[in-house]
């Protein structure tokens, strides 16, 4: 299934993110990926596997017209000049002359300016075909507002946190409005700490009481019948007040063990607050 966005690009619906996918098990992961159908790839600067991704696309032997690969630059790259420079950055490490979609990773509601001329540079990046589409991720619909009124470009897609217990209807109807498409990531689950809402974990449906240990690919199997069909496995949800290379360490969160409700805590938690 493919779903055409509001600049005529065709986008595959399925996708395949690496959030939390080290460097070394990124390309064997992808490759696993394509081969098996995927031809969504999403990742992002903040990531540090896109050179992991681009190795894995050369290898896969699926051609390159074939694959929608998509990417996200970070806050630090913010400002025109700065946004170009990243653009440079993950074509580079991907390996790529054009990507087809580049979307900010977050609003920055600190220096919204630079939020701006990030997506003016986006904007230049379309105008010269070096990408396909342009977007943004994790924008509210006050964020919207705010870029529509200083930009030209609709964005194609914002890729939000979308899932049964995080349903976000504000967010998706401002985007069917502006006739941005919503594109899910963390879609069966997503983290514990929203910007500008208390720390909470996720409520519990009624029959989860009876799972226990060694049940959970049960538990997931339920709740994945439950989440949206648009599925890109992405980004976490950052703090704003916490926008320096702290939060980068962060959204690099060990994916070789569960973490305890402890780690959540601790590792959502910024510099200086409680």
């Amino acid at each position: 299934m493919r779903l055409t966005l509001n600049n005529g690009v065709e986008m595959p619906a399925l996708g395949f993110g690496v959030f939390q996918t080290p460097p070394a098990e990124t390309v064997d992961a992808v490759e696993t990926a394509l081969r098996t159908g995927y031809r969504h790839i999403d990742t992002a600067a903040a990531y540090g596997n896109e050179r992991g991704v681009g190795e894995a696309i050369r290898r896969s032997g699926v051609d390159r017209s074939e694959i929608f690969v998509e990417t996200k630059v970070w806050i630090s790259d913010y400002g025109y000049d700065a946004t170009l420079h990243a653009f440079d950055k993950s074509a580079g490490k991907l390996g790529m002359d054009h990507l087809d979609l580049l979307i900010l990773h977050q609003a920055l509601p600190s220096r919204f300016d630079l939020t701006i001329d990030a997506y003016r540079a986006l904007e230049k990046l379309l105008q010269d075909g070096r990408v396909r589409a342009i977007g943004v991720s994790n924008f509210m619909p006050d964020h919207l507002d705010d870029l529509l009124k200083n930009t030209t470009v609709l964005p194609a897609v914002n890729q939000i946190e979308i899932h049964p217990y995080f349903s976000q209807p504000d967010v998706l109807a401002a985007n069917a409005a502006h006739g941005i498409l919503s594109q899910a990531w963390s879609p069966i689950g997503g983290i514990t700490f929203y910007r500008g809402r208390q720390r909470r974990q996720h409520p519990r449906r009624p029959d989860h009481r009876r799972h226990r240990r060694g049940t959970r690919q049960n538990r997931g199997a339920g709740d994945a019948a439950l989440a949206p069909p648009a599925r890109t496995v992405g980004d976490p949800e950052v703090d704003p007040l916490c926008t320096d290379r702290r939060e980068l360490r962060r959204v690099r969160l060990r994916a070789d063990r569960r973490r305890t409700r402890r780690d959540r805590r601790a590792r959502h938690r910024c510099a200086g607050r409680s």
